[in-house]
């Protein structure tokens, strides 16, 4: 085969440093539209982007040309260094060391992507740990909850 395919869907999840409530309502809308950026420039095409206060969501088709740890160090690099040039109320913002990355088959593209759009209403009744600790299951992927969460 003289041509290199791939059409790989990723569903990346990852909080503020120690779970912290920085993500104002105020910001979000911004702070999406920017990850979406981010992830459009190196070629992973963003369908959905969201979160909540602590923690953001970001369905995306992973490029053939970029790792999934290259992707995250840009994210998460680039975003945290934006957010604190907003406003001094940003000053201290950081994403946590982290970070889950999970396959989202095609068919169920639809879902993540309404499962992104209703975070809020989702997180009335689950927080981030649990949510995060149900996808560590559901995906069977072992781990130590002593360097879980920072």
């Amino acid at each position: 085969m003289s041509q290199s395919l791939s059409k790989v869907y990723v569903h990346i999840t990852f909080s503020t440093k120690n779970h912290i409530q920085l993500i104002d309502k105020e910001i979000r809308p911004r702070l999406f539209e920017y990850l979406g950026g981010i992830c459009n420039q190196l070629d992973c095409i963003p369908l959905q982007v969201g979160g909540t206060n602590d923690h953001v969501h970001i369905l995306c088709l992973l490029s053939k040309k970029i790792t999934q740890i290259k992707l995250l160090e840009e994210i998460k690099k680039s975003s945290s260094k934006w957010i604190k040039t907003i406003s001094h109320n940003y000053r201290n913002f950081y994403w946590q060391d982290g970070y889950g990355v999970f396959s989202v088959n095609p068919s169920q593209v639809d879902i993540v992507k309404n499962y992104i759009i209703n975070q809020e209403e989702h997180h009335k009744k689950r927080t981030f740990k649990e949510e995060f600790l149900a996808f560590l299951k559901k995906y069977k992927i072992e781990y130590n909850e002593d360097y879980l969460w920072d």
